[in-house]
């Protein structure tokens, strides 16, 4: 029951609008929320009468009923309020008039929304720790646990039930609790050992602190497993081992080719890998040699063992034959205790894939000879032979043959090495197949370089065919991929402009460029001499604007003639 003596006292203080009648429906009670809510001022409002400013409203019927309303929506103007109604009394306990409260809707939506908003962030934010594989605990400025996530259960073991409300030692088995640290010096810590849980599960913690308005509000602190740890640095120490074992992982299928020259080897490789013979796989640098020795071992009974690559040329003689072989305890100075197990060794059951073997020593040469007559190696250091069960496929781009000559190479290892010789052609042998490696390759370097190219245009494919490639399949990549860097983010098509200067193999030391006798043919039968003297002088600007780092003043200069003939060459060949 409301005294009006009382009203008057709340209405002073309140910050929300408070109107109240007399039994004349006279306002005699006002405060400043509501002459706001009013729009007028209170001394205007006082006195009078209340379906003056508010029609029809219900207040006078709860005074004469002596009921109470509350918390009614009720429209006022182009506004929505909630009211609540109620009589008063005089100090005899009679009832005098009646009073409403009044609350702005607007109001009411917009802490309606901030609460609606605060539980959204706070959804989300519950939702991101949760997802989170770290495990995460959190304690308030008492130290009390306030919120965990599923990773720290299932790292320790405990619940919520466990955690929440509890000082922050509940979870610790061996170690000093950092929460507490850091609650004591508001200083972070990084990398502390302990163990956690039931289980007395070894974790590493990193434990901040929660600072919010220069208030100190609690810790949040994150836990690693050292087993995962443990796991990533045997993952990083296989990453190493890999940058010598390779896991097979092309097979014919990826051999890109559809010419004569190239199924041709790909069918005597085919033959050969389902047989235990040394394979010898020959050709120039970059037409894919180590591709088609993937491809073999991935087509032989021997597919689910290892297959490791060396790479002969790229390490000394006396430390390529203790990684080919490997070495004992106390072979040399430096050598690991216990000794090293041999990349053959590591190899058995599987293939071993010798690349650049035209590059050993002839020291090492009679070793490996041992190896695919005996079928058995010697360890550095040791005079014990074991017994190996390896495929080997061998490589090179060199002239054995010459080798031969020069007794550089012993005869005997290369008739063991050349049972199987498989010759790879060069790019410039297999031009057909130039369109099939550019589509290819477009489809690498749009996921690669993040770009939509769709095709190249047909006068920059008679460039790439045209052109002799004596770094193969490696150089077309090269390219290809360079006039992708030079296209403008949006070009979809590969124009010849965005092509890199291609040139022919010199001759000599004068202007004369080389041109292959299939070419001229060809050139002959198209357009005869003129074919062919064109052809020659389209070589011979380009490698004249190589020359001088794409000057075209010096091009111009070098080949004697004037800067504007030299322009309208270079137009009517399209290098301009």
């Amino acid at each position: 029951m409301f005294i009006r003596s009382q009203l008057e006292k709340m209405a002073e203080k309140a910050n929300y609008a408070i109107l109240g009648i007399n039994l004349l429906n006279e306002i005699v009670i006002c405060n400043i929320p509501a002459a706001k809510l009013l729009e007028s001022s209170i001394p205007e409002i006082l006195g009078k009468d209340l379906w003056q400013l508010m029609p029809d409203d219900s207040l006078p019927q709860v005074r004469d009923s002596e009921s109470i309303q509350f918390n009614q929506i009720s429209p006022f103007g182009n506004k929505m309020i909630i009211i609540s109604r109620m009589p008063y009394h005089d100090d005899q306990g009679r009832v005098i008039g009646a009073v409403a409260f009044l609350r702005d809707m607007t109001e009411y939506e917009e802490l309606k929304g901030k609460v609606n908003t605060l539980q959204e962030i706070r959804i989300l934010l519950t939702a991101i720790i949760n997802s989170t594989q770290d495990a995460i605990s959190v304690v308030d400025e008492n130290g009390l646990g306030i919120l965990i996530n599923p990773a720290y259960t299932r790292l320790t073991g405990l619940t919520a039930e466990d955690v929440i409300g509890k000082p922050p030692t509940v979870d610790i088995a061996e170690g000093e609790s950092m929460h507490i640290q850091v609650l004591r010096t508001r200083q972070a810590v990084k990398g502390v050992s302990m163990k956690v849980g039931p289980k007395r599960k070894e974790v590493i913690v990193n434990v901040a602190p929660i600072i919010v308005s220069g208030q100190l509000r609690g810790t949040v602190g994150v836990l690693h497993d050292i087993s995962e740890i443990h796991r990533l640095s045997e993952e990083l120490e296989r990453a190493k081992r890999l940058i010598r074992h390779l896991e097979a992982k092309y097979t014919f299928s990826d051999i890109v080719g559809e010419s004569e020259s190239i199924k041709a080897t790909i069918e005597q490789a085919v033959r050969a890998a389902v047989t235990p013979a040394t394979v010898l796989l020959r050709g120039e640098s970059g037409t894919g040699k180590e591709l088609f020795a993937h491809a073999i071992h991935r087509s032989s009974e021997r597919q689910k063992g290892q297959f490791i690559r060396v790479n002969c040329a790229a390490l000394a003689d006396s430390l390529l034959e203790s990684e080919l072989f490997g070495y004992v305890e106390g072979a040399f100075t430096g050598a690991k205790r216990g000794g090293k197990v041999g990349l053959f060794e590591e190899a058995n059951g599987g293939t071993i894939f010798l690349d650049e073997i035209g590059e050993i020593s002839q020291n090492l040469q009679s070793k490996l000879l041992r190896v695919l007559q005996e079928r058995e190696i010697v360890k550095v250091g040791d005079n014990r032979s074991f017994n190996v069960d390896v495929r080997v496929i061998a490589a090179t781009n060199a002239n054995l043959e010459e080798a031969l000559r020069a007794g550089r190479f012993r005869e005997d290892l290369y008739y063991r090495l050349n049972v199987i010789p498989i010759i790879i052609p060069p790019l410039r042998q297999r031009r057909d197949d130039i369109p099939l490696f550019v589509h290819h390759l477009i489809g690498s370097f749009n996921q690669d370089y993040g770009r939509g190219v769709e095709r190249v245009t047909d006068d920059a494919l008679q460039i790439l065919m045209g052109y002799h490639w004596p770094g193969n399949v490696r150089e077309l990549e090269n390219i290809l991929g360079r006039a992708i860097i030079n296209m403008r983010i949006g070009e979809t098509v590969v124009e010849k402009h965005h092509l890199p200067i291609l040139t022919l193999p010199i001759a000599n030391d004068s202007e004369a460029c080389f041109i292959e006798p299939a070419k001229s043919t060809k050139s002959m039968e198209e357009g005869g001499f003129d074919g062919l003297q064109r052809q020659w002088e389209r070589a011979l600007l380009l490698v004249t604007l190589q020359r001088t780092g794409g000057n075209k003043t010096k091009a111009a200069q070098q080949l004697k003639m004037s800067i504007r003939n030299f322009y309208y060459k270079l137009e009517r060949h399209g290098l301009n």
